[in-house]
């Protein structure tokens, strides 16, 4: 490999040290934790009645594009603080002593307040805060009166025939049977009667997943007939003080509009323009036409809004800036319901965790694009069948780890043909080395003349010099992907592969300061400074296979060259220490097929690495390279 080659591997690892090294240096801007909302007081989407050809009906002193809300957020418990996974069982009725129904199936738990119909405490059974069993159930959805508030509402809005206060609203007390469960197998129907003949009904469900389905009905006796625009919607109340805030990874507005999809974190949905009504909010809305879903997601959870496929609907995403609100909408169009007639609606509701094959199995039972819910990111080329091999070698082997080890193996075996064509050149380039001395000799300072010779013996030994970055180049892409892979899907997600790495999502827990573990000490905390010098196993195995696999070839004559190819392995040891531990696990796998492949393929060519010799002379031992055949 020539100085050029050289040259542009170094140009492309100066790159990625330089792209990680600002994102850490330089994070998003935090959010104020002290932001308290602002209570709210009206319901309804304010867009529930737009476009129907009717004036909306409203309270006095209220305009149409009044803050909808579902109820007053309490301003005695702060709006931020605790993260998701961190709110007691007990605080869903913090909010105030309006009965609840149970939620329990196999997979969720929870209640349902009968104080607007809000489905606003859930929580995940099978998933916990840590790796401790013990440890308390991850939290989803939270009421008014607790950190954070975040829950679903579904409701009619009043187009015409009906006064807004004739219809359910936020402070509205449904009925609902005696000692009602929801469960997988027993569906719970909330009623209430507005006293002037409409009966407001909600049939809710849930399957044996995180799929709940909300069929609202009304009749009609009040011997008029009334117009009336169903919807859900999804609200939080302040963006949530978990996020992530990682380049690699979206949180917040996700959805899916006939087929296009569009992701928006928190600070792009407060950028959305403000509409050109009086009160009007920053929002964003499309038109869907048969098949969408909106709602919003977390790294390993969200929440989404599933309108019957083949139901056209109005999609909205909205941010009320004083009360610090984010909130989706899926707004159906009006029904008229004839006096002595019903109506009712179906709408879907996704809430729980990221799984593949839950996921999945869902876009094939009809929700169009459903998986792209996951955040597969710009090379979803690569990422969606990166996993679904993934997917299915854990099928197999049950061990995401060596999974992990599997997939390495499959992916070097698909780059092999180029591997071999990049390794055979390289062997090649070693032999014409003396010849490539000799024309440097003869053109000294001529540029030109040095190229030209150069170009001739190439052509003269069919001898391509770029032939051996490219494997490095395609390499790149795919360590994104899996990276990718890694970080964003839930499966990786406290996924044990061997002894003390019980986390793949995770970094190595083990510290060289404490001798992993010989010593009675804890090692450093994550944040604190000294973090970046408590390396674990695999980081240090990572950096020792970078090293040898730099011995295969003698150092660069260049001597500054030379100093930052010597440093680079330690230099990655280093930056990669707090990555997670399943893709360093790919990489030391990576560099070790790749050491074994380029020894071998060098071999067969009549080209013997002097590993052994290089090593010596990069501890100060000034031997000439040699090259043995």
């Amino acid at each position: 490999m020539n100085d050029q080659n050289k040259n542009l591997i170094l140009a492309t690892a100066l790159s990625f040290l330089v792209i990680l090294g600002w994102f850490v240096l330089f994070p998003p801007p935090e959010t104020d934790p002290n932001a308290t909302p602002e209570p709210v007081t009206n319901e309804a989407p304010a867009d529930a009645d737009a476009d129907q050809g009717v004036t909306p009906l409203t309270p006095a002193g209220e305009t149409p594009d009044a803050v909808p809300a579902t109820g007053t957020p309490s301003t005695d418990a702060p709006a931020t603080g605790a993260p998701a996974t961190g709110t007691d069982s007990a605080d869903a009725a913090a909010e105030d002593d309006v009965p609840r129904v149970k939620i329990d199936t196999p997979r969720l738990d929870g209640t349902i307040s009968l104080r607007g119909g809000r489905l606003d405490d859930l929580k995940l059974k099978q998933y916990h805060v840590s790796l401790d069993p013990a440890s308390k159930e991850v939290t989803l959805l939270r009421p008014n009166g607790v950190n954070d508030p975040y829950y679903a509402l579904y409701g009619w809005a009043a187009v015409s025939g009906v006064d807004r206060n004739a219809v359910p609203g936020p402070e509205t007390i449904w009925q609902a049977p005696e000692g009602a469960t929801l469960t997988a197998d027993t569906p719970v129907t909330l009623t209430w009667e507005n006293g002037n003949g409409l009966t407001f009904k909600r049939k809710i469900s849930v399957d044996d997943n995180f799929m709940f389905t909300v069929t609202q009905s009304v009749e009609n006796a009040s011997g008029d007939e009334v117009t009336l625009r169903p919807y859900g919607l999804i609200r939080r109340i302040t963006k949530p003080d978990n996020l992530k805030k990682f380049f690699i990874l979206h949180e917040g507005l996700v959805r899916m509009s006939d087929g296009t999809l569009q992701e928006e974190d928190y600070d792009g949905i407060a950028d959305f323009d403000a509409n050109d009504r009086e009160g009007g909010v920053p929002a964003d809305r499309a038109e869907v036409q048969e098949n969408g879903w909106v709602g919003f997601t977390d790294h390993y959870w969200m929440t989404i809004l599933v309108p019957e496929p083949g139901q056209a609907f109005r999609s909205t995403a909205k941010y009320y800036p004083q009360q610090d609100i984010y909130q989706t909408e899926a707004v159906l169009p009006a029904t008229q319901v004839a006096a002595g007639e019903s109506a009712s609606v179906s709408t879907m509701f996704f809430a729980g965790a990221k799984e593949w094959s839950t996921i999945r199995d869902y876009q094939q039972s009809g929700i169009q694009g459903f998986l792209d819910a996951i955040d597969w990111g710009w090379f979803f080329f690569l990422t969606k069948p990166i996993f679904a091999v993934l997917h299915w070698l854990n099928g197999f082997i049950g061990n995401m780890g060596w999974s992990i080890i599997a997939l390495t193996i499959m992916i070097k075996a698909v780059l092999f043909p180029l591997a071999y064509k990049s390794y055979v050149s390289m062997a090649k380039m070693k032999e014409l080395q003396p010849q490539m001395e000799k024309i440097k000799e003869r053109a000294g300072d001529d540029r030109q003349l040095l190229q030209q010779e150069m170009m001739s013996l190439y052509k003269k030994e069919k001898v391509n010099p770029a032939s051996g970055c490219l494997p490095i180049l395609l390499q790149i892409p795919i360590f994104f992907s899996l990276y990718k892979v890694i970080f964003v899907t839930l499966e990786l997600r406290h996924a044990p592969w061997i002894g003390w790495i019980r986390d793949l999502s995770a970094p190595d827990p083990s510290s060289i300061l404490n001798l992993f573990g010989l010593l009675p000490y804890a090692p450093p905390d994550p944040n604190s400074f000294l973090a970046i010098l408590s390396l674990g196993v695999l980081p240090i195995l990572l950096g020792i296979s970078m090293w040898l696999q730099q011995k295969l070839n003698p150092a660069p004559q260049d001597a500054t060259q030379a100093m930052i190819f010597a440093w680079m392995p330690w230099v990655f040891m280093f930056m990669l220490g707090s990555f997670a531990s399943g893709l360093v696990l790919y990489w030391i796998t990576n560099n070790t097929i790749t050491f074994t492949q380029q020894y071998i393929i060098m071999r067969s060519q009549g080209y013997k690495p002097d590993v052994f010799g290089n090593i010596k002379r990069s501890f100060g031992r000034k031997k000439p390279a040699r090259d043995t055949k």
